[in-house]
């Protein structure tokens, strides 16, 4: 017989036992359809205790494939709801990506600004990449400030970050100064510990195996650009 759920557990905690309960095959009808119904409860209970929104900062970061394409699929539900939104590249930009082509759909909404000269063992010119950066968080402030864009995607920034292009205080400074109600992604490998402990959602991105790195085939129209 499988005891009650202790009441000191929190609710993740007792979500993540009742999983694990009902996976049990001694499990009556009955006793099955009971662990249901507490799931049920408590996370009904979660919801209608939840804050009904707030502005966001995202962070996706990693090694793994997927930061951008993760963050733009969050662009297309904004782009959906009717919000217009601002995507800022600090790395990529050498190259036209089909995603700007695609937005183009949409041009009453979004703002897109490819500023980088694209990978940094591309362009061989450190001044010139710290200007480039410079000027992409400029005019990522202007969209952060400004009340009428309710999301922002900030892509390759912590690539800038780490490479000492930015620095992360001033980029927590420009955070700060976003309306209440927007939401910031910022993308890259290497996010710095101080990003991520700002930040209220944070996703990354684990390699386990990549067809250029494993088997040497480049990158592909639909997967990567």
């Amino acid at each position: 017989m499988i005891n009650d759920t202790p009441k000191e557990l929190n609710p993740d905690q007792e979500i993540g036992r009742l999983i694990d309960e009902v996976m049990s095959s001694s499990l009556t009808d009955e006793q099955y359809r009971k662990k249901m119904q507490r799931r049920k409860e408590v996370q009904e209970k979660r919801i209608a205790e939840a804050v009904p929104e707030k502005g966001l900062i995202i962070v996706n970061t990693g090694n793994g494939k997927g930061k951008t394409t993760a963050a733009l699929g969050m662009v297309l539900r904004s782009l959906g709801h009717g919000y217009k939104v601002a995507i800022i590249q600090f790395i990529k930009g050498s190259w036209e990506p089909s995603e700007k082509r695609v937005f183009s759909y949409w041009e009453d909404q979004i703002e897109f600004h490819a500023m980088g000269e694209g990978f940094t063992w591309e362009t061989q010119d450190r001044d010139r990449d710290l200007d480039k950066a410079s000027a992409a968080w400029e005019k990522s402030l202007e969209y952060i400030r400004n009340p009428d864009f309710q999301l922002v995607l900030l892509d390759e920034i912590n690539i800038a970050l780490k490479m000492s292009y930015l620095t992360v205080e001033d980029v927590l400074a420009g955070l700060a100064q976003k309306p209440a109600n927007k939401h910031v992604i910022l993308t890259g490998r290497g996010a710095p510990a101080a990003l991520i402990e700002r930040a209220d959602l944070v996703t990354e991105m684990t390699l386990v195996k990549h067809p250029f790195r494993d088997q040497g085939v480049k990158a592909q129209p639909g997967i990567e650009y």
